[in-house]
């Protein structure tokens, strides 16, 4: 029998608005909305807590949060301010353990079965984590340990801000069936929304359902799912990941005809992946749009351009011919829309690249069960 992991799950708290309201005293207290203008198509990078309590979040159209907080103060990102911060944040991670999996600037999985300072208590180890990046970056940070990446992560959320919980394998039970099911990792709204439908409101309600019936509700997430809330995950954490891809995808609450509906949507997975691009520094030479129909038929088509981009703008310009040549076809639903930036290159050798040709636009559709 394998012995029992030791992982965290730490997630910086409102990571780039703390950073702002730490280099800002003056706006400290004060809802803080970092990401686009408000008086544009904007979205939502994050905002501080006293902003939450007005219902705005990451990814929420910025001028859907101006509604909803109209003193809230907007602020553009500084993503090389966050970076060097990230980076601070990662060396500590890195002086407890090698093996770290950064999923963003502000989170990143840790192994610590057998760490580099000799601790024994994960939770110790956690909890010196905390309390290092609060003195050398004065931010807090929000933890969860438990015995494999899907608990901890949950367990990181549970008590934000500068929360510490900890779920050791005789409490996995409890602790996951009494987990609303919202809170599940990869459960959308979408997903939400067919589980409440069916009565599935935590994880207690979930194990009701078997695999089979998960699969068929759900496809590849209901399996995924099934053994997720039996707390089996047996991933590892992966401190070398070659980034391929950055996307963003969103399946709609209700099927859409309309394309300029669609582009506006578009627009928004596209300023996600923008940001994403800039915390990495990244640029990338290929656009791809996603649309899923109302009849599942999946369509892809990408265009690869002369020189590597990273902006929305660039995105939606190339993307939007493409919608309505769709639309032009024949009368569509859409429900689901993804924007993906791939054939990746840092801002150095993006700089340094020669163009190239572009290629011409070309599709691939699958069907899908």
């Amino acid at each position: 029998m394998q012995p029992t992991r030791k992982i965290i799950h730490i997630d910086m708290d409102a990571f780039y608005a703390s950073i702002e309201q730490r280099d800002h005293p003056e706006l400290r207290g004060k809802p803080v909305v970092v990401g686009g203008d408000p008086q544009r198509r904007g979205v939502v990078a994050t905002c501080s807590y006293e902003a939450r309590k007005y219902g705005i979040h990451s990814a929420m159209p910025a001028q859907k949060a101006y509604q909803r907080c109209p003193h809230a103060i907007f602020i553009r990102p500084r993503f090389d301010t966050y970076r060097a911060v990230s980076n601070q944040i990662m060396q500590i991670f890195r002086s407890y353990t090698e093996l770290v999996e950064p999923l963003s600037l502000d989170e990143a999985y840790l192994d610590v079965t057998n760490n580099r300072q000799g601790i024994a208590s994960a939770t110790m180890v956690a909890r010196a984590i905390k309390q290092q990046i609060y003195d050398e970056t004065h931010l807090t940070a929000s933890a969860g340990v438990s015995f494999n990446k899907f608990i901890a992560k949950l367990a990181s959320d549970y008590r934000k801000p500068d929360g510490l919980t900890v779920v050791p394998p005789e409490r996995a039970t409890e602790f996951l069936e009494r987990t609303p099911i919202d809170k599940f990792f990869g459960v959308g709204k979408v997903t939400a929304s067919r589980l409440h439908e069916i009565e599935i409101e935590t994880g207690a309600d979930l194990k009701r359902l078997t695999e089979p019936e998960l699969q068929r509700l759900l496809h590849k997430q209901g399996s995924i799912l099934y053994h997720y809330v039996r707390g089996e995950d047996e991933r590892p954490v992966q401190p070398t990941r070659i980034r391929k891809s950055v996307g963003k995808e969103t399946t709609l609450a209700d099927d859409i005809s309309d394309p300029e509906r669609v582009i506006q949507i578009m627009r928004q997975m596209a300023e996600q992946v923008e940001r994403r691009l800039r915390e990495l520094d990244l640029y990338g030479k290929t656009v791809v749009l996603k649309l899923r129909w109302n009849n599942f038929q999946l369509m892809t088509r990408r265009v690869t351009v002369p020189r590597a981009l990273q902006d929305a703008d660039t995105m939606v310009a190339l993307l939007t011919p493409i919608v309505h040549e769709q639309f032009s076809r024949e009368p569509r639903r859409v429900r689901l829309v993804g924007v993906t930036v791939s054939h990746l290159l840092s801002s150095h050798a993006a700089a340094q690249a020669p163009q190239i040709v572009p290629l011409p636009l070309w599709d691939e559709t699958a069907w899908l069960a």
